[in-house]
């Protein structure tokens, strides 16, 4: 987690970065502009790779001590994720015309709309090379790729917004997995290569069905989570304009830059782990709500921070026509604490191949958050978004809890439940203060995120116990303090 974490860490300065950048060079309507095309290569994405980067880490990681069955699955893996991105990619250029008039109301972007398909292609050829190394827990090679990748694809693509302005985002777009693909390339060939002969096609096909099976889910899901997103970009910019729609893309950016850190951190080892004990109520259920404390612990201080000081936030990171946003992220943010808890319960579904039960949550999600957009939105204008977005996670948290508790016998350690509990309060607190004195919410979150941060540094302290020198220093720290912690082994 320390390792995926890092890297995600320096990703998300990446990131900030090149959003300051962009924000100041094509403003409002630049960034809604790459938040369709990115919606776009999202959600033709997700229908193209049919779930195979997520089945194959369950694959490989179940057979990665099977040389044999192995080497089969990755070459499969690779083999359907070139052949099915090729695909998407003729595809969405043969329909170009018509994406870009349903997306813009106009054909003028059509040739950079069928440009999108190159990075469909790009995104599932990286998708096959991250599951290999995520199934085989290669976690600091997989920390390289988010990295290196991240840093080529933002300087390349900076310097294509530079010189064109907005006609540069598409090639933006494209750099960014192209970029990653490079690296990532680099470092598998150094794997020892697979050894899987000549397959038949019965062979391919008896590798692929069980994937493409799972993997369906994953792609139901994904094909769900951003067409949602790629609609809601498209009722908005429709609506209240493209400039509404960057507004909702840059609140949604930075909603998601923390806690998608957070969680990719965690579920790069999380998810194989929790595979290798579903089967196990008690060691599942532990494990379910080891990350919940630590992502509560770790990440709700920050989302405390966020929410009194979002409107400072917005135009710093990306300029003053942004503060607008600050409102429905707010809302967001509150939901992010409903996110964290929730995240551990959605696994186990995978985990245990319960794929339907998967896809049934992930929908209701997306049910809930687009038809109360769709209703919110001439009442409230673009911060229903916000709103809709913190209702669908507390539906998606109560309903999750509901099936795991029947499914797995998981129940909340009540550490889990303080957490869960003292962060929804304190987030719910502070947005009603913003209300009424911003400067008063802003001092108050300050205060509360660096509460609750200490806190949570002793709580991933006593789940680490005292191994390593850091550990070993924050223990005695945390002894000089009188408040001495009790590790759990």
């Amino acid at each position: 987690m320390l390792v995926i974490g890092s890297a995600q860490a320096v990703k998300i300065v990446i990131s900030i970065v090149r959003m300051k950048i962009i924000a100041v060079l094509v403003g409002p309507a630049g960034i809604g502009l790459l938040g369709i095309y990115n919606s776009l290569q999202s959600t033709v994405g997700a229908v193209a790779g049919l779930g195979l980067g997520n089945s194959g880490v369950r694959d490989i990681a179940s057979n990665r001590n099977d040389v044999a069955v192995l080497a089969r699955v990755r070459t499969v893996l690779f083999a359907a994720n070139l052949v099915q991105g090729a695909i998407a990619m003729v595809l969405v250029w043969l329909f170009r015309v018509q994406l870009a008039e349903w997306l813009f109301g106009d054909t003028e972007r059509a040739t950079e709309t069928g440009l999108v398909g190159v990075a469909i292609l790009l995104s599932l050829i990286l998708a096959s090379q991250t599951a290999l190394l995520q199934g085989l827990r290669r976690i600091g090679d997989l920390g390289r790729v988010t990295v290196l990748g991240a840093l080529g694809g933002t300087v390349a693509g900076l310097a294509a917004v530079w010189l064109q302005g907005e006609a540069g985002l598409i090639w933006f777009l494209l750099v960014q997995p192209l970029a990653s693909v490079i690296v990532a390339t680099v470092i598998t060939r150094k794997l020892p290569r697979p050894d899987a002969g000549r397959l038949a096609a019965s062979e391919v096909f008896a590798t692929w069905k069980p994937m493409a099976a799972l993997g369906a889910v994953f792609m139901l899901s994904g094909l769900a989570s951003a067409g949602t997103l790629l609609l809601a970009r498209s009722l908005i910019a429709r609506d209240l304009g493209i400039e509404a729609a960057g507004l909702f893309s840059a609140s949604w950016g930075v909603a998601m830059i923390y806690v998608g850190f957070l969680l990719g951190a965690m579920g790069a080892d999380f998810y194989p782990r929790l595979t290798e004990v579903i089967r196990d109520r008690d060691a599942s259920t532990q494990l379910m709500n080891d990350q919940a404390q630590l992502g509560l612990a770790i990440g709700g201080p920050v989302l405390l921070g966020l929410i009194g000081v979002a409107p400072w936030f917005m135009a710093v990171l990306y300029s003053r026509e942004f503060v607008p946003a600050a409102d429905m992220l707010q809302w967001q943010v509150l939901g992010n604490v409903f996110k964290l808890a929730s995240w551990p319960m959605g696994f186990a579904f995978v985990a245990a191949a319960r794929s339907r039960i998967f896809l049934m949550t992930q929908l209701t999600w997306n049910a809930v958050f687009l038809g109360l957009l769709w209703v919110g939105i001439p009442l409230l204008g673009v911060e229903a978004a916000g709103i809709a977005f913190l209702i669908a996670y507390v539906i998606l948290f109560a309903l999750q809890h509901v099936l795991t508790r029947r499914l797995f016998g998981f129940r909340w350690e009540a550490l889990s439940l303080s957490l869960i509990g003292v962060h929804a309060a304190l987030a719910a607190l502070i947005l009603a203060l913003s209300a009424l004195s911003p400067m008063l919410a802003a001092g108050a979150s300050i205060v509360l995120a660096v509460t609750t941060g200490v806190i949570g540094l002793r709580i991933v302290v006593m789940k680490i116990g005292p191994h390593g020198r850091l550990s070993i220093r924050l223990h005695g720290l945390f002894a000089k303090l009188n408040w001495p912690i009790r590790s759990i082994e």
